[in-house]
């Protein structure tokens, strides 16, 4: 019998976004077919192709057309940038992007400001005020509540590290400073001996992983900060023959994490709401059109699984592959 209470939230009141739509939104079509561009960080990641089948749904739902694109790796912050301004190019009614560096696209975004075309952060917002609102998990909380779950399964005590896809985005720099905050304030025997960045890249992440267990022979947990840096910090443990010995725990989902989850080489990971965090966005921008009054932060909410509630509905309806 699945035990529900081994669902946590980590946000008080987070909930899975409906994807039913609004009621009457899908009837305010305007006589211009509203045309909204979603500019994401990356291609490469399964979270991107779950956010893009949420974004394509609210399309369909709210009758909009809806584009979809990012670059092929997170640490392509020019290629990004050129995306965004070819879309910009297409005066769309609304743009949806989620920053790769926080202060590199502001000149863009700017003149989107300029042109009176709404931006919608998702993911990961930027140091401007600019976007009429961010959809978004609340990386500080999930990465804390990461923290909690690894201090409860190292005993307390003993040093641990994190492997984070940068240290330029809002989510890389909230995610560390979550978890790091959270270990420091409250769990006093605990030391963080290394915190790396390893562009969310697998093999990258591998080889950070390796060179911190050879640093660091007593540690006893990593955390990997997103999909391709939890991957690679399971494989780095496994390469150095460290499996069972060294905790791991992951953000997001993918197949692979899912596996690694269940043969026991991953503790557990933090999964966020994709498709809601895409849903929500095109949602969001379509209101922007219509200049209703938007919330500053949309939380789509996150959830830790490990092997004891993965099978749970409500935690399974945000796992993707």
């Amino acid at each position: 019998m699945i035990q529900r209470r081994a669902v946590v939230a980590c946000t008080v009141g987070a909930a899975l976004v409906s994807l039913t739509g609004l009621p009457g939104l899908a009837q305010a079509q305007q006589a211009q077919e509203i045309y909204i561009p979603l500019v994401s960080k990356g291609f490469q990641h399964q979270f991107w192709q779950a956010v893009k089948s949420g974004a394509e749904q609210a399309g369909k739902d709210l009758k909009v057309k809806v584009s979809f694109e990012g670059p092929e790796t997170e640490a392509m912050v020019d290629k990004q940038i050129d995306m965004l301004s070819a879309a910009l190019a297409k005066k769309p009614q609304a743009i949806g992007f989620a920053a790769l560096d926080s202060q590199a696209a502001i000149p863009l975004l700017k003149k989107a400001q300029a042109a009176k075309i709404p931006v919608v952060a998702f993911d990961s917002g930027v140091d401007s005020d600019i976007p009429a609102t961010t959809t978004t998990t609340d990386n500080k909380a999930a990465a804390a509540l990461a923290a909690d779950k690894m201090a409860e399964l190292i005993g307390k005590s003993g040093e641990v590290a994190l492997v984070v896809h940068d240290q330029t985005s809002r989510t890389g720099v909230d995610r560390r400073d979550g978890f790091v905050n959270r270990i420091k304030s409250t769990y006093p025997n605990i030391k963080i001996v290394s915190v790396q960045y390893g562009g969310g890249d697998q093999l990258k992440s591998t080889e950070i992983t390796k060179s911190i267990l050879q640093a660091s022979p007593n540690l006893k947990g990593i955390f990997g900060a997103n999909e391709g840096s939890a991957i690679g910090v399971v494989n780095g443990v496994k390469e150095m023959k460290r499996t069972g010995k060294v905790v791991v725990i992951g953000y997001d989902s993918g197949k692979q994490q899912k596996n690694a989850i269940m043969d026991g080489s991953m503790a557990g990971a933090i999964t966020q709401n994709p498709v809601g965090m895409g849903y929500k966005t095109v949602e969001m921008a379509v209101k922007a059109v219509k200049g209703e009054k938007l919330p500053k932060i949309v939380d789509t909410g996150c959830f830790w699984y490990d092997k004891t509630n993965i099978a749970d509905p409500k935690i399974a309806a945000v796992l993707y592959d």
